[in-house]
């Protein structure tokens, strides 16, 4: 019988995982990671992830930032970003991002920013300036796997946020409680650690934080200098001191540890309070350095487990961008971003100030059914670009040179479980028929979508 999850022993499940016979580092395991700490990876990448082995791999990935190519890519990417801001419009920002993922050399720093962005869920809906938004992007990803405190900081002054919750002008004569309560319950602690009390008296700490043409402003005028109390302290405390106490609750490296655990390794079940706390205490002893933690979580037993394999939904975007990245292929993300926002998940746009609810709630029968037919309208509609040859030539390059063959790299490239044997058979028998190899395989990988196993990861 399996273990359950909260039989686990902490100490192993955060030790570094070491390959062994019964967990080999192989090309499963290498795929799971770049899936996990990006949004997937080619046949040439996990190759070489697998003769690297598993430390040499999260290490290349930490260090992507500092690789040569990538000032390049960030100041192409910069420009993009500005070009697409001046339009006025944030379906462009959502191309950009989707851009930006496909092709970036540090895929770890843009899964962080999306984790970030539904963290601190801001909608253009309401912030409509585009350049607003995009600095709140830029923000999340500076701050991505830096220290917490800054990052909290700065989403505090950031005026895309103080638009969102209403708070462009927060005066002492009439407080505004909506950051003050969401930076409890959604940011830092999450609820039954603070009381409406404690609400009311820091939102007094944030009066005077105003926007004025698009800046974030300190108003001292409108700044109610008298004394606070909430969280057990007292004082004259402004908007830096209450982020501080707040970051001082022992709820909030357990908050943030936990919301990292789940995005990083299963969406269920909740992980127990025993799993959670020697990352929180690290967390906090760290200074709140996000970095380490996250790279933990990675390298962790408990990463490689059964309990992790495997054993998430993907989003529309991972879909998305997973596909394009495991394929070498290339859309137009205009497109792309309209169809994702049919799909539930449209980037700048999160449903509410709970951001995307994630998990199961990605699959219904009808959702599974638009996720497959993105994928076939993208690959039997023409719709993909192949820059280093399309997938015959592939497969072709990577020793794959029959059907069996291709199915089973394809399947390796696309899919995180084991499919069943008939579903295979299916797959082999599509991969054999037909004139045109490019339209065999771009029925397989349309076949391979409509697969319930397609969807995890």
């Amino acid at each position: 019988m399996a273990q359950r999850l909260e039989q686990v022993d902490p100490a192993w499940a955060w030790a570094q995982y070491e390959p062994d016979a019964q967990r080999p580092w192989d090309h499963a395991r290498a795929a799971h990671l770049y899936r996990r700490a990006g949004f997937g990876a080619s046949w040439a990448q996990i190759q070489q992830s697998v003769e690297l082995g598993p430390a040499a791999t999260l290490n290349r990935l930490f260090q992507a930032g500092e690789a040569q190519d990538t000032p390049r890519f960030e100041a192409e990417v910069a420009d993009l970003a500005s070009a697409m801001a001046a339009t006025g419009t944030a379906g462009s920002l959502s191309a950009w991002w989707l851009y930006a993922m496909v092709h970036t050399p540090d895929p770890l720093t843009e899964k962080m920013t999306l984790f970030w962005h539904g963290h601190f869920a801001t909608s253009a809906a309401k912030v409509t300036n585009p350049k607003l938004m995009l600095d709140q992007n830029l923000l999340l990803r500076s701050h991505a796997l830096g220290r917490f405190e800054p990052l909290i900081l700065g989403i505090s002054r950031d005026p895309a946020m103080l638009i969102w919750l209403d708070s462009t002008s927060n005066r002492k004569i009439h407080p505004n409680e909506n950051y003050a309560r969401e930076l409890m319950e959604l940011f830092c602690l999450g609820p039954g650690h603070y009381t409406e009390q404690d609400i009311k008296q820091i939102a007094r700490a944030f009066t005077g934080w105003e926007v004025h043409r698009d800046r974030f402003v300190f108003n001292p005028h409108q700044h109610d200098r008298g004394e606070k109390s909430f969280l057990g302290r007292s004082g004259l405390f402004g908007g830096e001191e209450a982020i501080r106490i707040v970051l001082e609750q022992p709820a909030a490296p357990r908050f943030i540890v936990r919301k990292l655990v789940n995005y990083f390794l299963f969406d269920e079940p909740d992980a127990p309070d025993t799993l959670i706390e020697p990352l929180a205490a690290q967390l906090r002893d760290n200074g709140f350095h996000l970095g380490p933690v996250v790279r933990r979580i990675l390298a962790s037993n408990l990463m490689f487990s059964q309990h992790a394999m495997a054993s998430k939904v993907r989003s529309p975007v991972e879909l998305a961008v997973g596909l394009l990245r495991a394929l070498e292929a290339r859309t137009d993300m205009g497109a792309l971003a309209v169809a994702l926002d049919r799909l539930g998940q449209a980037l700048f746009f999160p449903p509410n100030v709970k951001g995307w609810d994630g998990g199961r709630a990605w699959i219904s029968s009808a959702s599974i059914l638009a996720r497959a037919n993105l994928v076939r309208d993208l690959s039997l509609g023409g719709k993909l670009i192949y820059p280093h040859g399309g997938l015959p030539a592939q497969c072709e390059r990577d020793g794959a040179t029959d059907p069996p063959a291709m199915v089973d790299r394809l399947l390796r490239l696309l899919v995180a479980p084991a499919v069943p044997g008939p579903a295979r058979q299916s797959l082999i028998e599509l991969a054999s028929s037909g004139d045109h190899p490019d339209q065999r395989l771009a029925r397989v990988v349309s076949a391979i979508a409509a697969l319930p196993e397609f969807h995890l990861s």
